[in-house]
């Protein structure tokens, strides 16, 4: 008597490659460039509320012109899709033979002849939509937009900026001491930017470990440039 096992396969993927994207472009310069500020304004030795305001200040324009760069660079993808779409329906109306080689030379790659691919055409042919679905995904290497895609890139770069910039000015908020504060403001920076970056390795797929060093060892360079600059300024 034997006996059938039946296994499921399910592959995992990740997916959500715009989202990480975004909330490490966000994240990483949140973290970074608040930080830079205030050590650099630590350095100047001026007032913990100095670096308050100018902390919130930064953080409030770098989210902003993030998002806005974010949102603007989301539009362009999606804008620059459906140019490339009505192209390619064009060139099917007009040039149909050169398409229809194309769609051949692609087919080669995979070792299929004209001959192979003759009922794939035959489909093509009937159906436009699909044929120029086959096209921006295997000859432009184009993906359908998501819808909403601008707004929600805006508001994760943002958001993501806000979250990270509050993490090394919370320190001056709390500590009226400039420097004990921005020793606070370091380690808590430090390690934001080493489960930033394992998060990121962790997501991505890359090794975690490494991922944190390198975003810590960026920024920290980032910051003690800051820090050096202002003080080599203030002292001259």
């Amino acid at each position: 008597m034997s006996v059938t096992h039946c296994h499921t396969h399910k592959e995992r993927h990740f997916a959500a490659s715009d989202t990480v994207r975004d909330l490490v472009l966000g994240m990483a310069d949140g973290l970074t460039v608040p930080f830079a500020l205030a050590a650099g304004l630590s350095a100047a030795n001026v007032a913990s509320r100095v670096v308050v305001v100018a902390g919130v200040a930064e953080i409030a324009a770098g989210a902003i012109a993030m998002g806005l760069g974010g949102y603007l660079a989301a539009r362009g993808e999606i804008d620059h899709y459906h140019s490339e779409r009505s192209r390619e329906f064009r060139e099917i109306r007009d040039l149909q033979r050169e398409e229809e080689r194309e769609i051949v030379d692609i087919f080669k790659g995979y070792g299929l002849d004209r001959t192979a691919c003759e009922p794939i055409l035959a489909h093509f042919r009937k159906d436009h939509e699909a044929w120029v679905d086959f096209m921006m995904r295997f000859e432009l290497g184009l993906e359908t937009p998501q819808p909403g895609r601008a707004l929600r890139s805006a508001l994760t770069i943002g958001g993501a900026y806000i979250v990270g910039g509050l993490v090394p000015l919370a320190p001056y908020m709390l500590i009226d001491r400039l420097q004990p504060a921005l020793s606070v403001s370091m380690v808590c920076t430090g390690l934001a930017l080493a489960l930033f970056g394992a998060a990121k390795g962790r997501f991505t797929g890359v090794s975690a470990w490494r991922n944190a060093v390198q975003t810590v060892l960026i920024g920290g360079l980032a910051s003690a440039t800051a820090f050096l600059l202002a003080h080599w300024i203030s002292a001259a």
